[in-house]
């Protein structure tokens, strides 16, 4: 029996003990109608079993742990005096919103939460009516919950109320504050809710936390409050997690009209020790004991790292050597391991806050005075600033290197984090390089050759998860820009991948019995395409198939049919493998993988039924 295995029993004995110790009153709240039935002495009662429910099924299932466990009694509060989903409740992420899904009919299934088939890890509108708005990326709640409010207002249903829930991080974003900006010279019935836990996914930076902290410290800084100056009836802050105090202030709240803002103090991971003391790590913890907190040790092997970690590392190892490369990051410090370099060369390394347009175009002024950015964004964040990338930075040309993390599906965050669409917005934009590294060595080469000096800016896309070599931190060399690499030579069949999925293309033909007519070339640059190859391959081959981790609408395979056509290669069999034309969900990287047949087993019935003329697989062997 594997090490897993014993935990998961472990885990399970655990959770039973506490579902039930923790299902007095929670087990008969079905909806937020039962919940209103409480007396309101019993609500800190609920709070408690609900945030050990949670801690239960995440600590089994995984998922995002601290913020939910900070906002019970808000949510509690929330549901007990609006009338939702009548009354409109946007979270803003919506990382903090399992006890939010938990009240509204969805606590019997909250167990397949973020899993394939399953809940979404976010609000999601076509879930529940009481997801009013659909959120993933940060700060779109107060424009979302204004626009509802104003549309209200022109319906005449003037009593409606509208709540958007937004954390300290995400509010000092561009979008948050032109929401702000909007609804203080309107008389629009909007509720403002500040969370503020001085924390995002890792803890907040800028002078508006700066701001916040002094108010939380001394009343009296609210002397000046910039959000009074803004229009709208300010008050706080007060304890979160002080139910009494919540809900007396949002009743009263109720009665006010116009926009309104409500600062609360929670603390993130509030319930659970382990989770308050280490609040980065338990943002999304992993398996974890439920009862103790700790976390469940994992089966040590001598694994490849992660792509994060290489790009983390090499980046030091450069910029120790180089010293005009800068590092920038828009909040994700730990996710896109930036936080090596803010660790060992910190006046070079700038967590800007959730501020993708911000960290872009600053890229780009440290370009304009010689110095090197490294800008790493992930793949699906990147699309917040494809304005700043186009008009800040490559219509200038200049050489500012974006490292885009996540790119392709990333798993169990489903369709608003997957990093599917980058290859396609980004090869149209002239003066652009785009590369995908197959593995670990190829992207500390890239970044290698980057930062030696470019005419053109790049993007260099990696995947989520590990590479394929231990043996990964091999002496630099410079690449070729635009020039691609045969793999494995062939007679009949031509395979065209990019980036990372090439190593399961690799084991896809290993299976292969006619492997030896299977040539698979590993394209490297989406932009510019390595047109000498690409000649000698349609010079060769009549059957030629791409495969790409992106989406096959105006991907890589786009190009390769493109490049056909303007070279009057006719008569050509040219089949794209990639992301079809339509939102993934969530579900674990492989079973997304299976599902869209980019897995190795997928791959090798496409080359063997399309182009091998092999019978097709029946059902029994499929």
């Amino acid at each position: 029996m594997s090490m897993d295995v014993n935990w998961s029993i472990i885990i399970v004995k655990s959770s039973i003990f506490a579902l039930k110790m923790s299902k007095e009153l929670l087990q008969h709240i079905h909806n937020p109608k039962d919940l209103r039935k409480l007396k309101p002495k019993q609500l800190p009662q609920l709070a408690k079993e609900l945030r050990q429910f949670i801690i239960t099924i995440v600590a089994a299932k995984e998922g995002h742990l601290g913020a939910s466990l900070g906002v019970v009694e808000l949510t509690i509060a929330l549901h007990y005096i609006f009338d939702t989903p009548s009354d409109l409740l946007v979270w803003d992420v919506g990382h903090q919103a399992y006890g939010h899904k938990i009240l509204t009919g969805r606590k019997e299934i909250f167990d397949t939460n973020r899993q394939l088939g399953g809940l979404s890890g976010f609000p999601k509108r076509s879930e529940s009516e009481y997801d009013a708005f659909g959120v993933g990326h940060s700060s779109t709640s107060i424009s979302a919950a204004l626009g509802m409010a104003i549309a209200s207002q022109l319906k005449g249903e003037t009593k409606k109320q509208h709540i958007a829930v937004i954390g300290d991080a995400s509010i000092a974003s561009g979008m948050a504050f032109e929401g702000l900006n909007h609804a203080g010279v309107t008389d629009a019935n909007l509720l403002i809710i500040l969370n503020d836990n001085a924390m995002g996914i890792d803890p907040s930076v800028g002078a508006l936390k700066n701001y916040l902290t002094n108010i939380k410290k001394d009343k009296r800084a609210r002397k000046h409050n910039i959000i009074e100056a803004l229009n709208f009836d300010y008050s706080g802050p007060i304890d979160g997690h002080d139910l009494p105090k919540l809900m007396a202030e949002l009743i009263r709240l109720k009665t006010i009209k116009g926009p309104k803002f409500l600062h609360i103090i929670t603390t993130k991971g509030k319930g659970l020790q382990k989770a308050e003391e280490n609040q980065v790590k338990y943002h999304a913890p992993g398996r974890f004991d439920a009862k103790t907190g700790d976390l469940l040790p994992k089966e040590a092997l001598n694994q490849p790292p992660k792509y994060q970690d290489v790009f983390g590392l090499t980046l030091v190892e450069l910029a120790k050597k180089n010293k005009k490369i800068i590092g920038i990051t828009p909040a994700m410090p730990t996710g896109s391991s930036l936080k090596f370099m803010l660790e060992e060369i910190p006046d070079r390394a700038f967590d800007v806050g959730i501020a993708e347009q911000h960290a872009v175009t600053l890229a780009a002024g440290m370009a304009t005075q010689k110095m090197i950015p490294f800008c790493t964004i992930y793949s699906t964040f990147l699309q917040r600033a494809y304005d700043q990338v186009i008009h800040d930075v490559v219509l200038q040309k200049l050489p500012v290197i974006f490292c885009l993390d996540r790119a392709g599906l990333v798993g169990e965050d489903g369709a608003t984090h997957h990093g599917v669409f980058d290859i396609s917005f980004l090869r149209c934009i002239p003066n652009l390089i785009v590369f995908a590294p197959m593995n670990e060595i190829e992207l500390r080469n890239i970044m290698y050759t980057a930062q030696l000096g470019l005419d053109f800016p790049i993007a260099i896309r990696y995947p989520r998860g590990r590479g394929v070599n231990l043996n990964w931190q091999q002496p630099f060399k410079k690449l070729e820009i635009g020039k691609g690499q045969i793999l494995k030579e062939g007679s009949k069949i031509a395979i065209l991948s990019i980036g990372a999925i090439g190593n399961t293309v690799v084991q896809a033909y290993e299976g292969l019995e006619e492997r030896e007519t299977v040539a698979h070339y590993n394209m490297r640059f989406i932009k510019p395409l390595d047109k000498e190859l690409l000649h000698t391959v349609f010079q060769k081959f009549d059957t030629i198939l791409t495969i790409e981790n992106g989406t096959i609408v105006g991907g890589f395979g786009t190009a390769i049919l493109e490049f056909a056509q303007d070279n009057y290669y006719h008569n050509k069999t040219i089949k794209r493998l990639g992301v079809p034309d339509r939102f993934i969900e969530h579900g674990s990287v492989k079973e997304l993988h299976q599902q869209i047949k980019l897995d190795k087993k997928s791959i090798r019935r496409t080359i063997e039924e399309l182009f091998l003329q092999k019978p097709p697989l029946n059902s029994k062997n499929s």
